[in-house]
């Protein structure tokens, strides 16, 4: 695979659906006091086409109102939101994006997720979801922090694979035997947390290859995931810092460096293991 070298680069997650492989984050963004507005602008000036929310997060309604006043066609914007844990369900999970769409003053999003893996229940979600889909409800559908012996069940159980599998990925946490399953499934890994919430300047090993290419160890660990293969959607309040981490396009990690990055892996998790939270 050939990594991207512009921002407006896609992958394409699902038939006629082409994913940008930088996104925001709005995880713990407040949709009250214009902070969600804010991030999102600045984050379409920069360039970004892909915005990340959810409705556990809060926000959708500032999301929505960012991006109808951004002044960017809503066609030319990605955007994926998450079905929480207490709408697991065939019917409430029907309800739950219609939910969404009424908040984010959308008639579609581009990619809706399962947002835990419920057990007992993602499987009638899913089929749910596999209605919307058809529908035109959401252009994609996809799941989010499933580990492997969950997409199993779900491959077997289900006719429409998921197009995109968010999980958290960072050098802490390389989780290569689930990289292996969605690569060789056709799901696309994507990276929530890409950052290690803001600790990703503590790693030695990535301050040195930083100052090997003039960047910053974000920007390496970012484009370290895309060329991985793995979407990013880093996650900032600032304007400058969404800047700073969309210059990842203008340079390439070595094979070696590649490698190097990927030994920092401790199975280190920012958050909750997926068997044991949902």
């Amino acid at each position: 695979m050939d990594a991207p070298t512009r921002i407006d680069e896609t992958v394409p997650i699902a038939e006629g659906v082409e994913m940008p492989w930088l996104g925001l984050g709005t995880w713990r963004m407040r949709g009250d006091d214009g902070e969600v507005e804010t991030a999102v602008a600045a984050a379409l000036e920069a360039g970004y086409r892909s915005i990340d929310t959810a409705a556990v997060y809060g926000n959708e309604e500032a999301v929505g109102r960012a991006i109808r006043d951004s002044g960017v066609p809503r066609e030319q914007i990605f955007v994926t939101t998450k079905l929480w844990n207490d709408a697991h369900g065939y019917r409430p999970a029907l309800r739950a994006l219609e939910a969404s769409l009424e908040r984010l003053g959308l008639t579609y999003v581009d990619l809706y997720l399962i947002h835990w893996p419920v057990e007992g229940r993602f499987l009638e979600t899913w089929r749910a979801l596999e209605l919307l889909h058809a529908e035109g409800r959401s252009r994609a559908i996809g799941v989010s922090n499933f580990l492997g012996h969950h997409l199993e069940l779900l491959l077997e159980n289900t006719e429409r694979r998921p197009a995109v599998n968010q999980i958290e990925f960072h050098p802490r946490l390389v989780q290569p035997a689930l990289l292996r399953f969605c690569h060789g499934h056709g799901i696309r890994p994507e990276a929530w947390s890409p950052l290690m919430k803001g600790r990703i300047g503590e790693i030695p090993e990535l301050r040195a290859i930083a100052e090997a290419h003039g960047k910053t160890p974000a920007q390496i660990a970012l484009r370290w995931n895309i060329q991985r293969g793995v979407v990013t959607i880093p996650k900032s309040r600032s304007p400058e810092r969404i800047r700073e981490n969309a210059g990842l396009f203008d340079f390439s990690l070595s094979p070696e460096e590649l490698e190097r990055i990927d030994a920092l892996d401790r199975n280190d998790r920012i958050g909750p293991h997926p068997d044991d939270f949902a």
